[in-house]
């Protein structure tokens, strides 16, 4: 109970930069501090108000009628969930008036394609007069690859940059990095064209949607029994050879898809599902695909502390097939991600099948995901997400036509079922496993349910069981080693760590050196900043050490501070391990930093962002993605 403290003792701490106060029980430092919320309040109106659990005072004997008062206020109050769908939005032209054309950037003046309609700056000496100054000494593209690309765009650009503002290179350094793909899986300008203007060929998915017309259009129940499947590699193939355009599920009466030109080994031999590349990871731990926080620089984090498996952020295959550059940056795969795969969303066969052909010509994965489990109306309402475990016809068609024309494994992500108490997975992990899908994961939490409550692993244990041969990974409460070992004993082949609120992958990315070492680790506060300055540096490398790159890197480290802020320290905890859906309550850390990182309040995210990133921008405003940490 000695770390315990009051909500105005820790804010007084704050306040005071971590030297003992004695004013905390001042009234005009209590009102200013009061008026200063109130304030807050007004200016953002989404912000929710702290909840009821949070409020509760440490000592739990004389305030126990006050305690229960608050209990009966509660359902009073609306729940904290869902996403701050109004929050504000930073734009570049918010925090970087007058920006330097890229052609100045990169060397090139004379060749700007817009020539004088151009609408940014050509003119260095006018884009250094407005310029903000510098965050710091040294750049860490600069250090790492002996060149950086923004040149006097960089707000590093004081370590690199020589007379005339021109860019210095570590010749000796660059030639090192010289060729290396550091991030693989980028949309070409080319490519990009090519689904704007619709004229990227479909073959495979068109020929496999050929053949659901054929048995009945809509869903009909032939597509369970005409799909053509060799059902081991010693079947022979047809007579006419699997040529042409037979196969990827048009059935034995459809006709085949004339061709020009020379017959190829392709035409006659087709992939058969044994052949298909095997997802070996049984016993690993896997990264969960997370939305918002789960970006390329997190999961370099988590690779380097341990985790196996990384999936990218859940991305829409109608955005992919558009070519939209934000949904393609999500699969953006980094070199040290070993073992990788995507996750897709979509409620139709038609734009699943297409994209999955679309991602199996165009980049590098292990395997392809189906995210079945997503909860948020936007995705359900249109037939997406967790709609598709009621809607079997088209979940069928989905499964088997993205697996027809893919040639890596293909593995879906379910919950238990929509209603809470309704439990549908182990009827449907069967027929994952007949359609053709190489492992399914089984969050033990419903629709309803999203992410509160505990997640039941004595029904992921019975599905596991349901599920075999497949392999079904479990997910659901995992924030120590041994919440990992509980769950590996129930029977499944892996756990995933963890899928958004509440995540211990976001809450403690060290989790999973702490499952492979079979310990807790009481992180100290310096260590902890020493992640997240790793964080920002890997973020600068990924979104760019410019204006805009800096601010992006910020807002997606306030956004994953407000799941960090969440964690306990081992030496602070009277009972271990910490419990993922507990908040925990006020307390002073065993220093400054340390009780810094414990506050729920935004300004102090900022704080923190400010020493890693230099002061924010003018008018800088900030509101979580998720209203559960909103709250001040």
């Amino acid at each position: 109970h000695r770390f315990l403290t009051s909500k105005e003792e820790f804010h007084a701490y704050l306040r005071a930069g971590g030297e003992p106060s004695n004013q905390v029980g001042d009234e005009g430092e209590e009102k200013e501090e009061k008026d200063k919320e109130k304030k807050e309040e007004e200016q953002v109106s989404s912000c929710q108000s702290e909840p009821p659990a949070k409020r509760m005072r440490a000592e739990d004997g004389e305030n126990r009628e006050d305690a229960g008062a608050e209990e009966k206020e509660r359902p009073e109050r609306k729940r904290a969930r869902g996403q701050n769908k109004s929050r504000p939005c930073m734009k570049p032209n918010h925090y970087e008036q007058s920006r330097l054309c890229p052609s100045v950037t990169q060397g090139f003046p004379g060749k700007c394609h817009f020539g004088p309609r151009c609408r940014f700056l050509h003119d260095v000496g006018e884009y250094l007069a407005g310029k903000p100054s510098d965050l710091g000494q040294r750049c860490v593209l600069f250090d790492t690859f002996g060149r950086c690309v923004y040149g006097v765009t960089c707000r590093f650009a004081r370590a690199h940059l020589g007379d005339g503002h021109q860019n210095v290179v570590n010749a000796a350094l660059a030639k090192q990095w010289e060729g290396k793909l550091l991030v693989r899986n980028n949309l070409s300008k080319d490519l990009q064209h090519q689904l704007r203007k619709r004229k990227f060929s479909f073959q495979k998915a068109e020929e496999y949607l050929r053949g659901l017309k054929l048995r009945g259009g809509k869903g009909g129940k032939g597509s369970s029994t005409e799909e053509p499947e060799v059902p081991n590699c010693s079947a022979l193939l047809g007579d006419d050879g699997g040529g042409g355009g037979g196969g990827g599920g048009d059935g034995g009466d459809a006709p085949s898809i004339p061709t020009v030109g020379a017959l190829t080994d392709e035409d006659v031999t087709k992939l058969r599902l044994c052949e298909k590349k095997k997802l070996e990871i049984q016993g690993k731990l896997y990264l969960a695909p997370l939305t918002t926080c789960g970006n390329l620089p997190f999961r370099r984090i988590c690779k380097r502390f341990g985790a196996d498996v990384t999936c990218g952020e859940m991305a829409v295959c109608t955005n992919l097939l558009q070519g939209q550059s934000s949904e393609w940056a999500l699969l953006k795969r980094h070199h040290t991600e070993d073992i990788f795969g995507v996750q897709l969303e979509g409620a139709f066969p038609d734009t699943m099948t297409k994209c999955a052909e679309l991602l199996n010509r165009t980049i590098e994965v292990d395997f392809v995901d189906i995210n079945v489990g997503c909860p948020i109306d936007l995705v359900y309402k249109k037939g997406g997400g967790c709609a598709l475990m009621t809607r079997s016809n088209k979940f069928e068609q989905i499964v088997r036509g993205m697996n027809s024309v893919l040639d890596v494994p293909l593995t879906v992500k379910i919950r238990t079922g929509v209603q809470e108490k309704v439990n549908v997975a182990h009827k449907i992990i069967p027929k994952i496993r007949e359609w053709g899908a190489s492992m399914v994961t089984l969050h033990g939490r419903s629709r309803e349910q999203r992410y509160t409550r505990s997640a039941d692993w004595e029904y992921i244990s019975e599905c596991a069981k349901v599920a075999s041969p497949m392999p079904l990974f479990g997910n659901g409460d995992i924030l120590s080693y041994e919440d990992a070992n509980r769950a590996m004993e129930t029977g499944v082949s892996g756990i995933m760590i963890a899928r958004q609120v509440p995540v211990g992958a976001l809450i403690k990315p060290w989790l999973f050196t702490e499952i492979k070492e079979q310990r807790h680790w009481d992180i100290s506060s310096r260590e902890r900043f020493d992640i997240l300055k790793d964080f920002t540096n890997y973020g600068l490398e990924h979104w760019g050490s410019d204006t805009q790159g800096v601010e992006k890197t910020r807002k997606f480290l306030l956004e994953w501070l407000s799941f960090l802020c969440r964690y306990i320290p081992v030496g602070l905890l009277e009972h271990l391990p910490q419990r993922i859906n507990e908040r925990p309550p006020y307390y002073l850390g065993r220093d400054y930093l340390e009780t810094l990182m414990a506050s729920q309040n935004v300004d102090d995210w900022i704080k923190i962002s400010e020493l890693l990133l230099g002061p924010v921008p003018p008018s800088f405003t900030f509101l979580p993605k998720h209203k559960a940490n909103s709250y001040r």
